[in-house]
This record gives structure tokens, sequence and C-alpha cells, in this order.
């Protein structure tokens, strides 16, 4: 990462970042990774802590793959909610580019999980951001780690879908920063 870079997260990070803007409160809340609505998701409720964002979840058995493990597919779901909620830090919604998991070991069900992202480089049109999956009660432990690169939403996308869910104008009319 180069300084300039270095600086322009940092000066952000300093501005402070409403949580309210990372979790979802519009009447749509139905994301599969977030949303309150959906009671089949995950749920998860992200904070800003120092310049990361972070969730923590507890898995049950409903998303295990192999017995007593998550599935895969589960945590990259947290790796890209989360990650997705570090491009806040440019200050637009953005949704996910592309998205690199390297899993490192199998997570286990019913144990506490912490989820945490931080920019990387934020560039005029793209965010780059990099983030792990581990033990809560023991960071050490890391289940996956991953990079993502975010694009804006398009204007186009938007009216688009506030115009097929109406409930989601007010998600789109709040800015990150």
């Amino acid at each position: 990462m180069s300084d300039e870079t270095r600086a322009s997260i940092a000066a952000d990070a300093q501005a402070p970042l409403d949580e309210q803007m990372l979790n979802d409160s519009s009447g749509y809340q139905a994301c599969f990774g977030c949303g309150r609505r959906n009671l089949d998701g995950l749920q998860l409720v992200f904070r800003v802590e120092g310049d990361e964002i972070v969730a923590e979840y507890t898995p049950d058995e409903r998303f295990q793959g192999f017995p007593g493990v998550l599935h895969g597919g589960v945590l990259a779901t947290m790796l890209d909610e989360t990650l997705s909620r570090a491009a806040v830090y440019a200050g637009k919604w953005m949704m996910t580019a592309r998205l690199e998991i390297r899993y490192r070991r199998a997570a286990p069900i019913g144990q506490p999980l912490r989820v945490s992202a931080r920019p990387t480089q934020v560039r005029s049109r793209l965010v780059s951001a990099r983030g792990s999956v581990r033990l809560a009660s023991d960071p050490t432990v890391i289940f996956a780690e991953a990079d993502g690169v975010f694009m804006p939403i398009t204007a186009d996308y938007e009216r688009e879908m506030v115009s097929q869910r109406p409930e989601l104008a007010d998600f789109f009319e709040r800015q990150p920063r």
C-alpha cells in the first residue's frame, strides 16, 4: 500500500463513521448476510473498532457443511458482507467486483466467530479491502482470509431497485459518510 493510500485511509478513519450506516435500518432488511427481517439469514450486525469493521456470529447446525463444520459459503458471505462495509470509507454504497478467499482451517459450529475488515486502497472508483474470520475467544485462530474489490452502485441500478422495492428508498438516500 502506498503512503498516499495509507494517509487517505487514515484521514477517513479519523472521521467518525456512523454505525447506523453499516446496518440496514430501511424497510427492506431482507439481505441474507445482514437483514434483520431475514430469519433464515445470518443477521450480522456491524460496528467500528478503530479502522476496522467488525461483527460477531455464532453459527448453528443449519449452516454446517461437514458435521460440526461451518459451510465455506457462509464464511464467504461473512467476509463479503464485512469487506463491503469497509468500502463505505469511500463514502459510497458499493457492491462486490471481486472476492478472493483463502480458507485456512475448518470453522466450528456453535462457537462465536469474529469477522473483521479494513480498507486497503481507496481510489476514485474502486475500493480494496482485506479481512478475516477468526475464533472470537482466540484471535490467533484464523479460519479464512479474504481480499476484495468493490465498485459503486450505479444510479441506474439504484433507481431500478427503488422502483421495484420502494422500501429501499431511504437506504439509498443516506450517504455512508
